[in-house]
C-alpha cells in the first residue's frame, strides 16, 4: 500500500525526495502519514481535497481486499 501512496505523491510533489512516510500498524488498523514541504501540500491534496480523497478511496478499496483499514493524513513539515 505504501508502494501506491509513494508512487501517487511523486506525480504531484515538485520534491517528491523530500516527502516522509510514517507508517504505524496497530491491530487491523494502519495510520499512514504523509510529511510534505508547504508548497507541494496543496498539489498532492489537490483542488478541493479531490486527489486526497481519491487516494483514501484507493486505500480503502486495498484494505477491504486485505482485510485492513488504512488512515491517510497529509501535513506539512511545519505542523
Amino acid at each position: 500500500m505504501i508502494e501506491l501512496i509513494k508512487y501517487v505523491v511523486e506525480q504531484f510533489a515538485e520534491r517528491p525526495d523530500a516527502a516522509e512516510y510514517q507508517v504505524e500498524e496497530k491491530g487491523r488498523t494502519v495510520n499512514i502519514t504523509v510529511v510534505l514541504e508547504g508548497e507541494d501540500m496543496g498539489k498532492v491534496i489537490g483542488r478541493q481535497g479531490k486527489i486526497a480523497k481519491a487516494l483514501r478511496t484507493l486505500a480503502n478499496a486495498v484494505g477491504k481486499k486485505n482485510g485492513k483499514k488504512y488512515n491517510i493524513e497529509i501535513k506539512g513539515k511545519n505542523e
